[in-house]
This record gives structure tokens, sequence and C-alpha cells, in this order.
């Protein structure tokens, strides 16, 4: 019988040097995270950090679709998360990092950055305070782990900020076979202590079948609404990761499958799959609270 187990994909440290986000936390760092996951999987709380890894660094304009979410809470309480671009109006996240216990009360969203500890001229920054989380979302099992943020102004397109692309309506591939491509500003190692990365990573792997994700992890963890990415290589997304995409690339463009949602207790460079939430299970979900136009 397999046993549950689970890692937070999520909120990476922000070290003090990242421009006016100091003091960043780890959700991992956070007892009010674990004090709201199933008892089963309280047990797992590692001991180490743990970390996209095995993968290689961005071009600059590689990924404009790549955004940061730096989310605030009542208890003092801040992290840092990937997200997507949707709309010049809306960020797309992960539910988990801006509902831990409570929902974030405002945040921050970095568009256009490569190098998140620096001012760049390409960065565009924005406050949000609107905040959807999907009602179904079970903090204790990540299951629904989907949210989307209001910027406060709409963001400037052009060749370092741009939407990603989501399943059409009549999109009914489940993806499995094709090549997955991760990217982040996660952490790259294992090593406790290891900081999250600087710049955006990137890393690709094929993207397995439900059948086989659940095999490796546990079918009350990995149903219908996840999609999993194989771990060859040690190839994943870490700490900090969360929140951010899982992307095929057909047609010169990139279209979103998946939204980082969690890793393997053995470790992010440990063969395991990562999970995450399949865009197509939550189309309506996102048309509902955003401005996204759905593809028919």
């Amino acid at each position: 019988m397999k046993r549950f187990a689970i890692v937070f994909a999520g909120l990476a440290l922000a070290s003090a040097s990242v421009v006016n986000f100091p003091n960043m936390k780890r959700v991992e760092e956070l007892d009010i995270f674990w004090k709201q996951l199933d008892p089963q999987l309280q047990a797992l709380r590692p001991s180490e950090n743990q970390r996209i890894v095995n993968g290689q660094e961005a071009r600059p304009n590689q990924f404009p679709y790549q955004a940061l979410v730096l989310s605030f809470f009542e208890d003092g309480n801040s992290g840092l998360c990937g997200g997507t671009i949707l709309t010049p109006n809306f960020v797309m996240t992960a539910a988990h990092c801006v509902l831990i216990g409570t929902l974030a009360t405002h945040g921050t969203a970095v568009l256009g950055a490569h190098n998140r500890q620096v001012a760049e001229a390409t960065q565009q920054r924005f406050n949000f305070d609107q905040v959807n989380v999907h009602p179904s979302y079970i903090a204790a099992l990540l299951r629904n782990d989907i949210a989307t943020v209001r910027l406060s102004v709409p963001a400037v397109f052009n060749e370092f900020v741009q939407p990603i692309d989501i399943p059409a309506l009549s999109d009914t591939r489940t993806f499995a076979g094709m090549t997955g491509i991760i990217s982040g500003f996660g952490r790259t190692s294992d090593e406790t202590g290891s900081p999250a990365s600087e710049v955006v990573m990137y890393t690709s792997n094929p993207i397995l079948t439900n059948a086989d994700c659940a095999a490796s992890w546990n079918a009350v963890l990995v149903g219908a609404q996840n999609i999993c990415l194989s771990g060859a290589g040690g190839r994943s997304v870490c700490n900090g990761d969360s929140g951010g995409p899982l992307a095929i690339h057909e047609n010169g463009r990139s279209l979103q499958v998946g939204i980082s949602s969690m890793v393997h207790v053995d470790g992010c460079a440990s063969g395991m799959p990562s999970v995450f939430v399949r865009v197509s299970h939550y189309l309506q979900w996102i048309a509902d609270n955003s401005d996204v136009v759905l593809r028919n």
C-alpha cells in the first residue's frame, strides 16, 4: 500500500537582497502550512530544504508569460511563488500560493523578470488585492489547487511580457507522451541551505498518463484534475516553482497544460513525477474568475 508522500512544491525563500521584498519565506518553513494538512501528511514534514532541478538558465525573454507572485498574509507571513500571465489584468497561480490558513491580504506580481534580485528595466510590478481561489480547494490534499489574482492596473505587453495560451474547450487531449516544459525561480539544489534561483530556469520531460502517475504516487492524491510530468533524469519543479507553468510548445506558441502543485517527499531530484493542476479541467472556472476569452 502506497503511503501518502507529498512535499509542497511552493513558496520559496526570497532573500533579503530581493529588491523591495525582504524576508520572504518558503511555505515549508511555516507551521501554519503544515497544520492545515491531513495528519498523514503532517508526519512527512521534511527536515531538510529541497528544490527547477537539473535544468538550465533561460534566455531573458524565453518565457515572457512567467510571473512572480508575492503574497502577504495577516499573520506577517509572506511567500514567493510562480504564476502565468493570462491577460493584461490577470495572473494565474496555485491556490496554496495565496491561501495558507487565511487568504492573502494583498500581494505583488512581477512580470518580465529574468533576474528576480535585480530591478531590471524589463520588469513590470503590480499590486493585487483581488484574489480568487477555487471554492472547492482542499488544502489538506492540495485538491483544486488553482487561483487567479487581478492586477491593480493592466500590464503592457511587449517582447518580455506576454500571455500564455490555455487549451480550447474542444481540446480533449490528455497531452500524455508530449514534451512538457517547466520554468520558474525555484530551488536548483537539494542541498540544505541552497537558495531559490535568482534567474528563470527551465527543463523538460515527457508528460505522463494519469494512470502511470497514480501508480507512482497515490490515486487519492492524483486524479482527473491533475497532470503529471516524468521525473526522469531528476528533472523537476521544486520549492518556489509552485503556481508556475507546465507548457507544451506547438505551432510556434506555448500552451499551458498544468500549474505546478506538488513534488514527492523523496525530493525534487528523486526521479518521482511532479504533479500539476490540469488546466483543461478548470477552463470554465478560469473564465469566470478572470477576463480570459475561451476558445472553442
